[in-house]
């Protein structure tokens, strides 16, 4: 499956950083990854530090699936706010969820400090009602982000407009967020980790995967065969056709980024948005003074209706922007659309599936793939090194 068509932002501005060799031998190691995208770079990371042997195989080159078609807003908010989420799973299952991801931003802060990446910045998030009648869940929202300790602001409709020039009925400010560029950050953590002996592969295709009773073999599509240990599977998307359909849900999601404008122009401050819509609208900026915006998004039916698309959504979303911002000239210069994947109750799916014995997932779902990615990297670490950890129930296929 193509996870993308058009022109991603960040691939077309960064271009193919690195290339990586394709696996041309048998070989063993203690820990196979599948997918060199940002999960699987994390769970590299993560691992970097343990003393066992890694590689990654990706069947494609790395970072070019889901991961450059990222618009990477980083944020501790869920798809589903934590007043629905406690509903579905109980208060405190919830507000655990919440504090991971909060924590996740602030590691993968240091993370880009310990691997020299220059490019992640920190942001505010706003969360803002997209109209009148919103107004009562963005109350409900912010109770519980106060009751669990969460540093938010309510803010009115003179305060949105004011502060951030936004014509919204009201809004939730948290201080913590952030935006990068994923695609970027994931071959700054290949090449880190290449440093501490990670082996990484590309256009290395697994077609095959054998438990044995000591290993587990891998066979690729020119032959050869890989003896491991563990296998992380962090193919995102391709992973998720194999799961039952009940447990996952495809959609097409559309992104635009506007021409670079002037400063005098920018939004008033820099921050990262989204509104209470459904599917909802967010945007961002750029370092190079661009705007990104994103969403419109709708069930997937085929690649072909997500590219047939893609003209009639950079239109809708350079209008939608333009409606909060009637002010800022708008200008569409690349859009692209992607195929996303969302659980049942939004959550990732982290650890062993069934009876996959030593076979884990780290699989992302959703729009907080990035801080899904780090939990999931830290969690099945401790998995593999036999450590107890009280959150890998959270997120396990059989929650």
């Amino acid at each position: 499956m193509d996870l993308y068509s058009g022109y991603p932002f960040w691939l077309l501005k960064d271009g193919l950083l690195f290339s990586y060799p394709k696996l041309k031998k048998n070989t063993n190691v203690d820990v196979t990854i599948i997918g060199a995208g940002i999960s699987g770079a994390l769970s590299a990371y993560y691992l970097s530090k343990t003393g066992l042997s890694c590689l990654i195989v990706d069947k494609a080159i790395a970072g070019l699936g889901s991961t450059c078609a990222s618009t990477s807003l980083i944020q501790y908010e869920l798809d589903i706010p934590l007043y629905k989420l406690s509903g579905k799973i109980g208060y405190t299952k919830a507000q655990r969820i919440y504090n991971l991801c909060y924590e996740a931003i602030d590691e993968l802060n240091l993370i880009a400090e310990k691997i020299n990446f220059k490019g992640f910045e920190k942001a505010k998030s706003l969360y803002f009602a997209a109209n009148k009648k919103d107004i009562y869940l963005l109350e409900k929202e912010f109770a519980n982000r106060k009751k669990s300790d969460f540093k938010v602001k309510w803010l009115d409709h003179k305060d949105v407009f004011h502060k951030y020039g936004i014509h919204a009925p009201a809004a939730l400010l948290s201080e913590q967020g952030g935006s990068m560029d994923a695609y970027e950050f994931t071959h700054a953590l290949l090449r880190y980790c290449i440093e501490k002996k990670l082996s990484v592969y590309e256009r290395t295709e697994i077609t095959a995967i054998e438990q044995q009773k000591e290993s587990i073999e891998l066979r690729t599509a020119d032959g050869f065969r890989i003896k491991s240990r563990y296998v992380i599977n962090a193919s995102g998307y391709e992973a998720a056709k194999a799961l039952p359909k009940d447990l996952v849900k495809f959609y097409s999601t559309y992104a635009v980024v506007s021409e670079p404008l002037d400063k005098g122009k920018m939004l008033k401050k820099k921050y990262i948005a989204w509104n209470t819509a459904s599917p909802y609208l967010y945007f961002r900026t750029t370092n190079d003074n661009r705007i990104i915006v994103g969403g419109r998004d709708e069930p997937f039916i085929s690649e072909k209706k997500m590219q047939r698309l893609n003209h009639t959504k950079t239109k809708l979303l350079a209008n939608d922007f333009k409606q909060l911002f009637p002010a800022v000239h708008f200008i569409p210069e690349f859009s692209w659309s992607g195929v996303f994947v969302v659980s049942k109750d939004s959550l990732p799916y982290i650890g062993c599936y069934k009876n996959s014995k030593n076979i884990f997932y780290a699989l992302g779902f959703g729009g907080n793939g990035i801080t899904f990615s780090a939990i999931a990297g830290r969690i099945i670490r401790n998995m593999i090194l036999e450590k107890r950890d009280s959150n890998s129930s959270l997120f396990s296929f059989d929650r």
